[in-house]
């Protein structure tokens, strides 16, 4: 059984991965976001995705 202390590790750690995926992605040069077909504004949500996984 998972404690309280191991799954609130696991969040941090899972938000501090969120934050600098979305901050790398919202910080992509237009030219190289634009290849990828990357918006910046979409940052949120990929980086969401590749964290905690897509939602049903």
């Amino acid at each position: 059984m998972t404690s309280v202390y191991e799954m609130l590790k696991t969040a941090a750690a899972n938000y501090a991965l969120y934050r600098q995926t979305r901050n790398e992605i919202a910080n992509l040069p237009a030219d190289i976001a634009l290849d990828l077909g990357i918006l910046p504004g979409d940052a949120d949500r990929i980086a969401r995705e590749a964290v905690y996984g897509k939602a049903a």
